[in-house]
């Protein structure tokens, strides 16, 4: 395991105590809690994908190379 769960002296067995314990008292809404956590990740993402295309669009460069390609056809 990693140095961190060594310090703390957690093991294997321990991890799987809690893992088991966890499924028990939240079982239920464990498929509820995990989509919206995938939901907005899924968000997060789109929202760094739109700032990135705005700071590419904003960049001179991004500009001169679309007149060049509109230059060459």
């Amino acid at each position: 395991m990693s140095p961190l769960f060594g310090y703390f002296g957690i093991g294997t067995t321990e991890l799987l105590v809690v893992a088991i314990l966890t499924l028990i008292l939240f079982g239920n809404r464990l498929p509820s809690v995990m989509r919206s956590l995938g939901r907005g990740v899924v968000e997060f993402k789109k929202g760094i994908q739109g700032i990135e295309d705005d700071l590419d669009s904003s960049s001179p460069s991004s500009g001169q190379k679309s007149e060049e390609s509109t230059a060459k056809s």
